[in-house]
């Protein structure tokens, strides 16, 4: 799994090289407007824009993805150690606490 995804990386880095590589031609770039019909502008790289808005979009995903994550191992360990307290909790008062396996296997049928 590991060089598979190895590999997709490798051939999605390809490929956006190559993209940057052949569209390296600035484009104008109108950004806001202004008064009088004028316009914030830049000259930029088409390559240099495809990066900016890869960027932009891939961000904001990226950091869902982390957050969810990490909001899920939390929840995750509360719930391991809740499981863990709850199996080590002494049984309450009268009653017996249950045999495992390998304590009814230890003791024969005929004895008390």
């Amino acid at each position: 799994m590991q060089i598979l995804r190895t590999v997709l990386w490798i051939a999605g880095t390809a490929v956006l090289v190559a993209f940057i590589a052949m569209n390296w031609v600035s484009a104008p770039i109108n950004l806001w407007p202004l008064e009088g019909d004028n316009y914030i502008h830049f000259q930029w790289p088409v390559g240099f824009i495809a990066l900016i808005f890869f960027a932009l979009g891939f961000g904001p995903m990226w950091f869902i993805n982390r957050t969810n994550l990490w909001r899920l191992n939390r929840r995750i360990a509360s719930l391991e150690n809740s499981l863990r307290i709850t199996a080590n909790a002494e049984p309450p008062a009268g009653e017996e606490k249950p045999e495992t396996k390998d304590q009814a296997s230890t003791e024969g049928p005929n004895e008390p």
